[in-house]
């Protein structure tokens, strides 16, 4: 980290001055060749994004309402069913050590996770015992790796593909009703699924002109059952608040209010077709022809039910191993993180939830699934974030988190020029050890660092920065796939500088 890739001429931007606009969607939407090759996808395709606009802050007060501990006689429900599954676990403190785990997943560190056997299996019966909000929380702990120890992340890897399928004729079932009472322009609907995740299950099929398609079919009753496993979530995280302090040093209320906003979003399939349509979009108008997302078909999407094209590929777990891949897996490293980091700091766009499992590879080309999460940043959060990387990648502490309070994220009153001198101490001695690189083995230790000093001064992490350093972890574990020697930062730092040298209009004023 001894060079931060340099800002364009001009573009010192002063405290006062507003970030420039990102570019509008709408004009992108239309202006999409990928889009325009199905018919009827642009009107659908602003229909949905609209419907989404609508939808995002009614889902986000709704998630700040069931996050609020209250007793009402549905929730004392809900704490009867939750208080059924810790006893048949045997494990009082299973809720909290798994909340924990949870918030520290996404940044919010309540403790050292314990590690110890006990504690693990008796976290996992809680979660198999649960309901599908404790699964979800699972993945969280899954897709962790470098933030919690490997002992978490691995107990719960079964989270990610384990989940119990759906009877046999229910999935079709929905489709059914959501088709209004047949299958509509689907002329084959395998009824083997392909997967089964906490919120939905994919299955196969073909439409009448010959396109192969992805049926992705919501669990019935899902979200009645999300609503009563939060609030039991937030009166456990009340009880943790009194009888622990590292609980209210972490603000776990405020991680069930995330982590319920994520989730309610994830239940409404038009949300993620929306985010389809403006990520083909993105990805068009950035001339990122080897990365692809699938295409929703228009009449075939609802609340519940989501048909989109088929992408060809393989989880890039599954290639062979990095030393047999050579030049190409480090290609395919910077095709990823340029993926990544192009929509991001161009348009504030990105997959908010990358793992092996939603990053196919195809020769070289990068396909990307599964859509439910996506981040969203306004033009002030995308300079904050452009100048965070750039800060980054120069060891600068003050930086970084002059670049956090754009997003909110450090207290008015927080004694911000400790915590730089914290900060700056951890980077110094970092950089000290490793001359500067950054390779897959200390990206979680450096983020885990980050966030650890952050928190301790009243760090808050939006939803936003949430899923990005989700995405930065990601990064990490894939380059330990495809090139485990690469130093992923200086990826980063030269995707910087060629953004800066193609991007100097659009980027222009967001380095302060």
């Amino acid at each position: 980290m001894t060079g931060a890739p340099p800002a364009p001429a001009g573009a010192r931007r002063d405290a006062g001055r507003p970030a420039p606009p990102l570019p509008p969607r709408g004009p992108l939407l239309r202006a999409s060749a990928r889009l325009a090759g199905r018919e009827g996808l642009p009107v659908a395709a602003l229909a949905w994004q609209a419907e989404a606009a609508r939808r995002r802050p009614q889902l986000a007060a709704e998630a700040t309402r069931l996050a609020a501990p209250r007793l009402w006689s549905d929730t004392v429900g809900s704490l009867a069913g939750t208080a059924w599954r810790v006893v048949r676990t045997a494990a009082p403190d299973a809720p909290f050590a798994l909340l924990s785990a949870g918030a520290t997943a996404v940044g919010l560190p309540v403790a050292p996770p314990d590690t110890s056997a006990g504690t693990l299996a008796r976290a996992e019966r809680l979660v198999r015992a649960g309901g599908p909000a404790y699964v979800k929380l699972g993945q969280f702990v899954a897709s962790a790796r470098g933030l919690l120890p490997d002992e978490w992340v691995d107990a719960f890897a079964w989270c990610r593909d384990e989940a119990p399928p759906l009877a046999p004729g229910v999935a079709e079932g929905v489709v059914r009703r959501e088709l209004g009472g047949d299958l509509g322009a689907l002329a084959r609907f395998d009824a083997e699924p392909l997967a089964a995740g906490s919120i939905g299950q994919v299955h196969r099929g073909a439409l009448a002109d010959g396109t192969e398609v992805v049926v992705k079919v919501r669990r019935p009753d899902l979200r009645e059952r999300f609503r009563a496993d939060i609030e039991a979530l937030a009166l456990v995280c009340a009880a943790a608040d009194r009888l622990h302090s590292g609980a209210r040093a972490a603000n776990l209320p405020g991680f069930v209010q995330l982590f319920a906003q994520l989730t309610l979003e994830e239940l409404d399939f038009r949300l993620e077709a929306a985010n389809l349509v403006e990520s083909i979009a993105v990805l068009e108008d950035l001339g990122a022809g080897h990365v692809r997302v699938p295409r929703p078909i228009p009449g075939m999407v609802t609340e519940r039910l989501l048909v989109m094209e088929h992408v060809a590929g393989v989880s890039y777990a599954r290639l062979p191993p990095a030393a047999e891949l050579g030049a190409h897996g480090e290609r395919l490293l910077e095709v990823g993180v340029r993926s990544v980091l192009e929509a991001t700091l161009v348009h504030g766009l990105f997959h908010g939830d990358l793992h092996a499992g939603n990053v196919l590879v195809d020769g070289e080309t990068f396909s990307m699934v599964d859509f439910g999460m996506c981040g969203r940043l306004d033009a002030a959060q995308r300079a904050g974030l452009v100048r965070f990387l750039v800060a980054f990648a120069a060891s600068d502490a003050r930086g970084q988190v002059e670049a956090m309070r754009t997003f909110g994220a450090i207290g008015a009153d927080a004694d911000v020029e400790a915590l730089v001198a914290r900060l700056q101490e951890d980077v110094s001695r970092l950089d000290a050890r490793t001359d500067g690189e950054v390779t897959f083995d200390r990206l979680g230790d450096t983020l885990g660092r980050l966030l650890r000093t952050l928190a301790s001064g009243g760090f808050v992490m939006p939803k936003e920065l949430v899923l990005f350093f989700k995405n930065l972890l990601y990064l990490s574990s894939f380059a330990a796939s495809v090139a485990p020697d690469a130093d992923v930062l200086r990826v980063v730092e030269g995707i910087l500088a060629g953004l800066f040298a193609r991007e100097g209009d659009a980027l222009a004023g967001l380095v302060g």
